[in-house]
């Protein structure tokens, strides 16, 4: 039986789902993982639909996940959620940062952002929200939002046994380094906490 784990990242450009991708490689390799990781730009420039995807288990020949293989979702933008949900498996887990980037046409008012979007989900699928924005500007900055959705991640997969602070100390410049380990400690108390509320 195949016992790989395929995480699906998606967000918009410039979020930091890249970064993500390669503390959780880092980690997971550390841990004796065989792991392959793929970036997908849908344009490669800020405000883009991005999605990293990290395949990881005893022998991985492929970094690509199809559609319904996905065992978690971590979306770093509300409305990303919809366009990638049919990757997500049956009794997969979607992580959804609770945190809006209007498109170029909501922007230019062409379109509206759509309303509703987390309930809908919610009726769909085992749901964590998190609002990684708030719980990142809490601890010191907003830029390490995407290391606070990780440390859901972690907590939400049950992978809190591989030592993820050494994955960040190989992987963020020293000067982020205590940051972005006190984002990863917020991030799996915040998943505790909204597994807790389900």
């Amino acid at each position: 039986m195949n016992k790989n784990k395929n995480i699906l990242l998606v967000g918009v450009g410039g979020q930091g789902t890249i970064l993500v991708s390669k503390i959780l490689s880092t980690g997971l390799m550390e841990a004796g993982y065989d792991v392959k990781m793929s970036e997908i730009h849908g344009m490669a420039q800020r405000g883009g639909s991005v999605s990293t995807q990290v395949r990881f288990g005893e022998k991985v020949y492929s970094p690509i996940i199809g559609v319904g293989d996905a065992d978690i979702l971590v979306s770093f933008e509300t409305m990303e959620t919809l366009r990638w949900l049919e990757y997500l498996k049956p009794d997969g887990v979607v992580v959804i940062n609770d945190y809006e980037i209007p498109s170029a046409p909501i922007l230019s008012g062409k379109a509206e952002y759509p309303e509703g979007i987390i309930d809908l989900i919610e009726k769909k699928v085992d749901t964590r929200v998190i609002k990684a924005a708030e719980i990142a500007e809490s601890i010191g900055s907003a830029k390490v939002m995407n290391v606070v959705l990780m440390g859901a991640l972690v907590k939400s997969m049950n992978l809190t046994d591989i030592d993820w602070e050494d994955a960040i100390r190989k992987t963020v410049k020293e000067k982020f380094i205590d940051l972005n380990i006190k984002a990863l400690r917020a991030g799996m108390e915040s998943a505790s906490l909204a597994e807790a509320g389900n």
